[in-house]
C-alpha cells in the first residue's frame, strides 16, 4: 500500500511544481535548484557569485535548511532578498514550500532566483520545484565516485560543478575518472571545475549563469 501513497505525493508535488514554473515564467524569472551534499560549498558559491552578478541582474535566494537560519543570515549580509525554509529535519524541499516562499518576493524585480536545497544527494532529486535548471555540486573531498554512487542527480543536472579544486594536490581525487562517470550518465551536461577559495574557474560559472538568464 505504500507505493501508491508515494506516487500520489510525487504527483501532487509535480502538479504544484508545474504551477510554480508557470508563475516564474510569467515574471521572466530564471530559477536554479542547487543540489549537493552538506559542506560542498553551495552557500559560499552563491556569495562569490553575487559580486559578479548584482550589477547586471536582480537576485534572490530561497534557502532550505533542516533546523537553522545560518545560511540565510550569510546571504542577508550581502543585501540579497532571501527567504528561509526550515524543513524541521526534512531532507529536501518540496514545490508547495517554494510556492509559499515566492509570496515574499516581488517577482517582477527578480531576474535570477537561487534555490539552495537541503544538503542531500538523494531525496531532493525526486522533487521538482518548478526550477528552470538543476545544478549539481560535488566538492573534491567527497571523492570522485559520487556520480557512480548517486547517479540520479548527475543524470538530471543541467550543469555539474566540481568545487574545491584548490585541494586536489592533497587528495586522492581523480578528475578524469569523475569526468568519465559524468560522460556515461549525462554527456550533454557541462562540468565546471572551480574553487571558491582562490576564484579559479568562477568566470565559467558566471558566464553560464548569465547565458541561462538570457535564454
Amino acid at each position: 500500500m505504500e507505493i501508491p501513497v508515494v506516487e500520489k505525493v510525487l504527483k501532487l508535488n509535480d502538479d504544484i511544481a508545474a504551477g510554480v514554473r508557470k508563475r516564474l515564467l510569467a515574471h521572466h524569472v530564471c530559477t536554479l535548484n542547487i543540489i549537493s551534499a552538506p559542506g560542498s560549498g553551495k552557500t559560499t558559491l552563491l556569495e562569490r557569485s553575487f559580486g559578479e552578478l548584482r550589477e547586471d541582474l536582480n537576485l534572490a535566494v530561497i534557502e532550505g535548511d533542516p533546523d537553522t537560519t545560518l545560511d540565510a543570515e550569510r546571504i542577508a549580509k550581502h543585501n540579497i532578498p532571501v527567504v528561509q525554509i526550515e524543513t524541521a529535519g526534512g531532507c529536501h524541499l518540496e514545490a508547495n514550500l517554494v510556492d509559499n516562499a515566492l509570496n515574499n518576493f516581488d517577482l517582477d524585480a527578480v531576474d535570477l532566483l537561487f534555490i539552495e536545497n537541503v544538503g542531500n544527494l538523494v531525496c531532493p532529486c525526486s522533487f521538482d520545484l518548478g526550477e528552470t535548471c538543476r545544478v549539481g555540486i560535488v566538492s573534491t573531498p567527497e571523492g570522485h565516485d559520487k556520480p557512480a554512487k548517486y547517479p540520479r542527480l548527475f543524470k538530471e543536472a543541467d550543469v555539474i560543478i566540481l568545487n574545491k579544486i584548490d585541494l586536489l594536490p592533497y587528495l586522492n581525487f581523480d578528475v578524469n575518472v569523475f569526468r568519465e562517470y559524468i560522460a556515461q550518465l549525462n554527456p550533454a551536461a557541462p562540468v565546471l571545475e572551480l574553487s571558491c577559495t582562490t576564484g579559479e574557474g568562477l568566470d565559467q560559472w558566471i558566464a553560464w549563469l548569465k547565458n541561462m538568464v538570457k535564454t
